[in-house]
């Protein structure tokens, strides 16, 4: 069968006429082709073929018109459907156009009827004492303006008052009145006065609403038809024209059949057709034959039953025919099969497939398809394996969406309900959810459950519950091995856990129950329950092996969340611990800040407030781009570093410098360690306020600027230099001193609370300008306007938020004196000190404060440079300043027996809190701080 379908080409006829495959040649049986093959300068052998050769240029027109072969019935059939068409198109054209015009004349007349019924006057005129000599004149005018025939005011019982026709007033009108007395609008067709016509009569009312008279209206049926006969000579043309093109293209697609069919007659044509379709149609075996492209050139009627194939299935590729991946791969292949069996729908069929052209035919493949009913059991099993392939699969997509363990669970629980139990349960140990190790204690927590209903009698999600040492639970967390209940009503080891309830689960109608331990490797997480109520049948041991595949799948992506959240837990424990906790006491500024973690892991975002020397304050604000552990410990290593410089009370851009060189160390250790990233995107902000100058310093590395409140609520974003990022190195960074009238705010953050996704940070400064001018005036209300109405629903990133209202030291709380080189100068300073000291109510601290200026002044004299400054500030503690033109910093020595001084320090450093040494861009300051008493 392959061979003769495969040579003959003879197509199915589903086929639609005049498409054939690319590559097919028909012919019946019996008729020869003859190949023409070239030899020595001679003809082409075979005597038909060579006669065929020759005759066909010279005589395929001719006959084609004969009417004796194939495609001289073609043609003389095309031509007939033609005249046909063009007749049939006329015809309702014709029709058509008569229709329309006698619907716009009915339409035409009952608008001029009602227009002159309704027109002032109409009714009067009907009851006064001539009717005709006022109506006569307003109805033929009326009538030559709407083109109508004829406007016909009559009385109720019909007699006429106008007419074109003067001589029919009078008279009886000819027509229905009926409708119209009783208040309707009639249009009707009759032969009338003035032959036959379409009219309208419509009612004349009086005020009160009685009919007083009836008005009609009408056109002619002759000027009705005009129109469509005006178009008929368009009408006729145009068919002409179409049916000599139709005839044209007639006579060439008939000599090219003529040429395919190779001259063969009716007969031989209908033989070659009628064996081709007796083999199709009566074989009880799918035939498909396909190009060597992979297009589908013929099928018959089995393969179109079992393949279940489109009616235009011929002529498409295989892939677009809704069949499965590895048919599909089959049949485009073009290999030899023999006997595979392959799920098609519902089917279980055995394809054997042969080439076409293994005998000279076309290219392509010849396939033929038989239903194996007798593996219907087979399709049945394969089916219920399929659906469980696909449920494992749907497994490995949805469970583990998250790194979430509740929500892991729940997908878990989710996913087998309903398509492999009524209800699912999923109970883990405490320490599980947490992120920790599983527990050896017996105590479980229900996390997650699934069902078909709502009211189960089992424990509800957020419950915990001791499993005893006798049921399944408790032998498969020991063992690690999954166990079945067929038969619930009959388990009294699992009815022990809970009598009375278990009591209420079998009555709810669950009789079924497997028990799978929730395993990741070695450890054992939890349990998972699944529980059978609707169907009928308990669960196997298939069932079983099943669902132990499910949670095994699924014990990964919870373990895999329990991880993380461990993770997560000690990363967010890390950068809580690096965090400043309470914020150091200090009167330059009232402070407010938040911090808000990302919604998804830890980042790098940090700040803080550090007290300097002068009772100055330094506020820094930092961020590491990235999340988890790494940024976090790597924040706190900036963090520590910024502590270290601001010990130094170094400049913010000298600081910043070091913080710069100490990134790059940093990704250089890292980069030959290869252990983990380097720091990319760290930035950094550090601002140094003085309550006495009122003077702010501030230099930023590609940090976000920092706002300013005025007093007044007006906000601005100084033009802070913007220098690169920590690590470039190689660049100088840049400060602005900023005046800041005293209750100012300024307000320092990180690039989360402006960027994000949906905008750039043009758009987020643009913003946080608006809820800065909405603020009040606390930094608490700033901070909690800030957060409320600017920070998005969820932030992909750590948000830093610090507000600082500024204060001024008062200037009655600050002295200062110029200081003479000479050392009979220092007894001066301490008579000067201590009338200010009992000024301010001081006197304790009279003796300890001039001993340290005495020392300080004394070595600023000695080996410092003119000019030399002492100023003194009642602050939160009293600070003594010493300022001198020299850049040599004095330092704790032990001194030599022998030596004569250098003892001076040692009782500075005994008599104060905390002293050091500032550089100024003119000299020094040697300063030290007293505790008020």
């Amino acid at each position: 069968m392959a061979r003769l379908l495969g040579r003959s080409g003879a197509r199915s006829t589903r086929r639609p006429s005049g498409k054939r495959p690319r590559h097919a040649r028909y012919r019946a049986p019996g008729v020869h082709e003859h190949r023409a093959r070239p030899t020595s300068g001679g003809p082409p052998a075979g005597p038909r073929g060579a006669d065929r050769t020759r005759r066909e240029p010279a005589s395929g027109l001719r006959a084609a018109l004969s009417g004796r072969s194939v495609a001289g019935q073609v043609f003389v059939l095309h031509v007939v459907i033609v005249l046909l068409l063009v007749v049939a198109a006329v015809a309702a054209l014709v029709l058509q156009a008569r229709r329309d015009s006698s619907t716009e004349a009915r339409d035409r007349s009952i608008a001029v009827a009602e227009a002159f019924a309704n027109a002032p006057g109409t009714a009067g005129a009907l009851s006064g004492p001539d009717p005709s000599a006022v109506l006569q004149p307003r109805a033929e005018a009326a009538r030559r303006a709407t083109k109508v025939d004829f406007i016909v005011v009559m009385n109720t019982d019909g007699v006429r008052y106008t007419h074109p026709k003067p001589d029919r007033i009078g008279k009886k009108f000819v027509g229905t009145l009926a409708p119209a007395l009783a208040g309707h609008t009639l249009t009707e067709s009759i032969d009338g006065t003035l032959g036959p016509l379409v009219q309208a009569v419509v009612p004349v009312r009086a005020d009160d609403g009685k009919v007083v008279g009836l008005v009609s209206a009408g056109i002619t049926t002759a000027k009705i038809g005009g129109a469509a006969n005006r178009q008929m000579p368009l009408v006729l043309i145009a068919a002409a024209a179409g049916l000599a093109l139709a005839t044209a293209g007639t006579a060439l697609v008939s000599r090219r059949l003529l040429r395919q069919t190779h001259g063969l007659g009716p007969h031989e044509m209908t033989r070659m057709y009628e064996h081709h379709d007796a083999v199709l149609h009566a074989v009880r075996e799918g035939v498909l034959i396909v190009g060597d492209d992979g297009t589908l050139l013929l099928a018959n009627d089995e393969a179109h039953r079992l393949l279940d194939l489109p009616a235009d299935a011929e002529g498409r590729h295989v892939r677009d025919l809704a069949l499965p991946p590895d048919t599909v791969g089959l049949l485009a292949s073009g290999r030899v099969a023999t006997d595979e069996v392959r799920l098609v729908k519902d089917r279980l069929l055995a394809i054997n497939q042969r080439t076409t052209d293994s005998q000279g035919g076309p290219p392509g493949t010849v396939a033929t398809l038989r239903d194996s009913t007798e593996l219907r059991a087979l399709s049945g099993r394969a089916e219920a394996a399929r659906e469980r392939l696909n449920m494992l699969y749907d497994a490995g997509v949805a469970i583990g969406t998250s790194l979430d363990v509740t929500r892991t669970a729940e997908e878990l629980a989710e996913l087998a309900v309903p398509r492999f139990a009524d209800f699912a349960t999923v109970d883990l140990f405490d320490s599980v959810l947490s992120g920790g190790q599983p527990e050896a204690a017996r105590s479980l927590r229900r996390t997650a459950m699934s069902g078909i209903r709502k009211d189960a009698p089992l424990y509800p999600v957020g419950e915990q519950f001791r499993i005893v040492d006798s049921v399944p639970q408790t032998r498969g967390l020991g063992t690690g091995q999954p166990t079945v209940e067929p038969r619930l009503s009959e388990a009294t080891d699992w009815q022990a856990q809970n009598l009375e309830r278990s009591a209420q689960v079998v009555q709810y109608g669950i009789h079924s129950l497997i028990m799978v331990p929730l395993r990741a490797g070695s450890l054992v997480l939890g349990v998972v329950s699944f529980w059978r109520s609707e169907k009928p049948d308990p669960f196997d041991m298939e069932e079983m092996a099943l669902a132990e595949e499910l949670v095994a799948r699924a014990a990964v992506s919870i373990d895999n969340a329990r991880r993380y959240t461990r993770e997560h837990s000690m990363a967010v424990a890390l950068q809580r611990s690096l965090l400043p906790r309470t914020l150091p006491e200090q009167n330059a500024l009232e402070i407010a800040y938040r911090y808000l973690p990302a919604q998804a892991g830890v980042g790098g975002d940090w700040f803080d407030v550090l007290p300097l020397s002068g009772a100055r304050v330094a506020l820094v604000v930092g961020d590491v781009v990235g999340h988890g552990l790494h940024a976090a410990a790597t924040m706190g290593r900036l963090r520590t570093a910024v502590h270290n410089f601001s010990a130094l009370d170094l400049p913010p851009e000298e600081l910043l410098a070091l913080l710069d060189e100490l990134v790059s160390r940093i990704d250089q250790d890292e980069t030959e360690e290869d252990t983990s990233a380097p720091v990319t995107g760290a930035t950094c902000l550090y601002a140094v306020y003085d309550p006495v100058s009122r003077l702010c310093t501030v230099a930023r590395a590609g940090h976000p600027p920092p706002a300013l409140i005025h007093p007044d609520g007006s906000v601005e974003f100084p033009d802070v230099p913007a220098s690169p990022p920590l690590g470039l190195g190689g660049l100088p960074f840049e400060t602005v001193d900023l005046e800041l009238a005293e209750g100012s705010r300024l307000v320092l953050y990180t690039d989360g609370l402006v960027e994000d996704r949906e905008h750039d940070i043009d758009v987020g400064l643009e913003l946080l300008r608006e809820a800065l001018e909405r603020a009040g005036p606390s930094p608490e209300d700033t901070c909690r306007t800030v957060l409320d109405s600017h920070l998005p629903a969820k932030p992909i990133d750590d948000v830093a938020l610090i507000v600082a209202r500024t204060r001024a030291l008062a200037s009655d709380r600050v002295a200062e004196w110029q200081v003479p080189v000479d050392p009979a100068a220092v007894s001066g300073v301490r008579a000067w000190v201590s009338r200010r000291l009992a000024r301010w109510g001081l006197e304790e601290l009279t003796f300890t404060t001039e001993l340290i200026l005495s020392e300080l002044v004394t070595n600023a004299i000695r080996y410092g440079g003119d000019p030399i400054r002492v100023r003194v500030l009642y602050d939160r503690t009293l600070i003594c300043e010493v300022f001198d033109s020299s850049s040599t910093s004095p330092h704790l020595r032990y001194a030599a027996m022998t030596d004569e001084g250098g003892r001076g320090l040692f009782l500075v450093a005994q008599l104060t809190e905390r002293w050091g040494t500032r550089y100024t861009a003119t000299g020094k300051v040697i300063w030290a701080e007293q505790k008020l008493p």
